[in-house]
C-alpha cells in the first residue's frame, strides 16, 4: 500500500541526526581549537589556482573566520543535512562528499586570489540540490520541501553574485549552487509517483477481489457485502435437541421404604 511504500523511502534512522550532529561538532571543534591556540588554520583554505591552495578543497568547509561566520552557517548546515539524509538517503552521502569536492574545485578554478573558507559552499550545494531535485520528482512531499527551502533560504540567491558583499566568497556560493543543480539532474532517485501508489492505482488491480469494492453493485450503489460462506454453513446446521430420561427408583429402595 501507499503508506508502507512511503515508509520505505522516508525513514527516520539514527543516521538522520547522528551524521549532521557529528559534522557540526567537528566544525565547532576545529573553530574552537583554531581560536584558542591561534593555529592560523584558515591559511589551509582554498587559494585559487595554486597547488597548495588545493588542500582547501577538503579543509575549507571546516574553517571559519570568526564567531559570527560559524553561527551563520551552523543552523542551515544542521537543518539541510538532516533533510537531505531523511528525504534522499540513497544519494545523501554522494551529495555531501562529492558536493564538497566539486564545489571546492570550481572555487579553486575561478575564485579570487584570496583564501576561501567556510561551510557555506556546502550549504549552497544542499539548498540547490534539495530545491531542484524536489521539482524534478514532481512528488508532492519533495516539492513541498523545495518550497520550504525557498521560504527559509531563498534570500541566499543574492550572494552568488559579485559586488553584493566583497567580504564573502560569492564564488564559493556560486560553485555550490552549480554543483547542487548538476547533482539534482545526475543523481537518480526512486520514481516516487510510480513506486508510491494505492493498490487501486496499479494497472493489475482487480476490483472483484477488493473487500471495499465488493460493497458496491454494478450501478455504483452501496450494498452490504455477502456473508462469508462459513456463516452461511452455520445457519444451515440443524439444532441439537437434548432428551432427559429419569431413572425409576430400584426395587431395593422400595422394600426399604415399606
Amino acid at each position: 500500500m501507499r503508506h508502507n511504500n512511503e515508509l520505505n523511502h522516508f525513514k527516520f534512522s539514527p543516521a538522520t541526526w547522528i551524521i549532521p550532529s557529528f559534522l557540526l561538532v567537528v566544525v565547532w571543534f576545529v573553530f574552537f581549537v583554531n581560536q584558542s591556540f591561534h593555529l592560523h588554520l584558515n591559511e589551509h583554505g582554498i587559494f585559487p589556482r595554486t597547488i597548495s591552495g588545493l588542500q582547501g578543497v577538503i579543509f575549507s568547509p571546516f574553517l571559519h573566520s570568526d564567531l559570527n561566520h560559524i553561527l551563520n552557517n551552523s543552523l542551515p548546515l544542521l537543518i539541510l543535512t538532516t533533510a537531505l539524509i531523511y528525504f534522499y538517503r540513497e544519494v545523501s552521502l554522494k551529495v555531501l562528499v562529492y558536493g564538497v569536492l566539486l564545489s571546492g574545485i570550481l572555487t579553486w578554478i575561478f575564485g579570487r586570489d584570496s583564501y576561501h573558507i567556510g561551510a557555506s559552499g556546502l550549504i549552497y550545494v544542499l539548498v540547490s540540490f534539495i530545491f531542484f531535485k524536489g521539482l524534478r520528482t514532481q512528488y508532492y512531499r519533495l516539492m513541498a520541501l523545495s518550497m520550504a527551502v525557498v521560504v527559509l533560504y531563498g534570500g541566499m540567491i543574492w550572494y552568488v553574485f559579485p559586488e553584493v558583499d566583497n567580504t564573502i566568497s560569492w564564488e564559493g556560493h556560486l560553485a555550490g549552487m552549480i554543483t547542487g543543480f548538476v547533482f539534482a539532474i545526475q543523481f537518480k532517485t526512486p520514481d516516487y509517483l510510480k513506486d508510491i501508489q494505492y493498490d487501486w492505482e496499479k494497472p493489475d488491480f482487480d476490483p472483484s477481489t477488493d473487500p471495499f469494492m465488493k460493497r458496491f453493485d454494478e450501478n455504483g450503489n452501496f450494498v452490504n457485502p455477502p456473508k462469508p460462506e462459513e456463516e452461511e454453513e452455520l445457519q444451515h446446521v440443524q439444532p441439537i435437541n437434548y432428551v432427559y430420561i429419569y431413572k425409576e427408583e430400584n426395587a431395593g429402595s422400595e422394600k426399604d421404604s415399606d
